[in-house]
């Protein structure tokens, strides 16, 4: 937290940006336009709208943190604790083989995360990228889930900071630092974008639907009490023109082999303040261009439509 009140405001106000986009998805609307135009616009809140967007946010974050804590622990199902039997990737040279080398110095996963659910038999099945893990409590038990990442699936979303982390582990890996993830981001050649400097639209899942605007009518116009009730519904990533499926967009890599960095959704890295970066599928701009986009100041406990993530891991030894 930031020791003056400015400074705090500062902060809230520049990361608020991609929180209402995030969350209303979005366009400022006084009159009735066609529904093209509509979707484009980005939105435009009051002073006192940015705060109650931000205070909403946090409010939610902590009943999701409490309800994680008050959960039955559990080897096999409380999502903080990791199974000791959960054994790393088998690996390729330096890397698994669904893993990048980023010059020899750490693995990053070549795509966005996917998860899978872990039975109690041992058994896997896919987890549906459309659903929070944290809204399937059974007898007061979370699912255990892992991540995966792979060629043509959708990625995961609705995701938190803390799910990420325990995903990742699950599978041997561990959540990207911030430097780690722009390192991979920018490429050998440190370009702004994947593939260069010059942006080019449409090359990365970048010029996506609102989708609380054509599932739920919201407008930057809108109460912000309205949008909290509505940002982890499945229907909103089921839109087409949202979210795509990994490496759809094949021009939007680099020469390490990383995908979709850039776009398509946020990705939470290891960051105890709660950053994600990279933008996602209606915004890599607002808050940076391309490798710089970062969104910060979010509970780790936090997630929604928009945040998803992807894994790193230390080089064989």
């Amino acid at each position: 937290m930031h020791p003056a009140i400015g400074p705090k405001l500062r902060l809230l106000t520049s990361s608020f940006g991609v929180l209402a986009l995030a969350w209303s998805g979005l366009t400022a609307c006084t009159k009735a336009e066609p529904a093209e135009a509509t979707e484009a616009r980005m939105p435009h809140f009051s002073r006192a709208q940015k705060m109650e967007l931000v205070r909403t946010n946090r409010r939610g974050a902590r009943r999701g943190r409490v309800q994680e804590l008050q959960l039955i622990p559990s080897p096999a199902g409380n999502l903080l604790e990791v199974d000791d039997a959960d054994q790393p990737a088998a690996q390729n040279g330096l890397c698994p083989p669904d893993m990048a080398s980023i010059d020899d110095r750490y693995c990053i996963d070549r795509y966005e995360a996917a998860l899978v659910e872990i039975l109690p038999n041992g058994d896997e099945r896919p987890w549906s990228p459309y659903e929070a893990v944290d809204h399937h409590v059974v007898n007061g038990r979370l699912p255990v889930v892992r991540a995966v990442n792979a060629f043509g699936e959708v990625p995961q979303a609705y995701v938190s900071e803390v799910q990420a982390k325990t995903a990742c582990a699950r599978s041997g890996k561990r959540l990207c630092k911030a430097t780690e993830w722009k390192r991979a981001c920018m490429g050998p050649s440190k370009t702004l974008y994947p593939y260069g400097n010059e942006n080019e639209p449409g090359r990365c899942n970048d010029q996506g639907r609102s989708p609380m605007a054509v599932v739920f009518g919201l407008g930057g116009g809108t109460k912000p009490s309205l949008w909290t009730p509505h940002m982890n519904d499945p229907a909103l990533n089921h839109l087409a023109g949202t979210v795509a499926k990994s490496g759809s967009h094949a021009g939007c890599t680099n020469d390490y082999g990383v995908y979709d960095m850039v776009g398509n959704v946020h990705e939470w890295v290891d960051d105890p303040n709660g950053t994600f970066l990279g933008g996602f599928y209606l915004d890599t701009h607002q808050l940076g261009d391309g490798c710089n986009y970062r969104t910060p100041g979010h509970d780790i406990y936090y997630h929604d439509y928009s945040t998803g993530f992807r894994c790193c891991a230390d080089v064989a030894q």
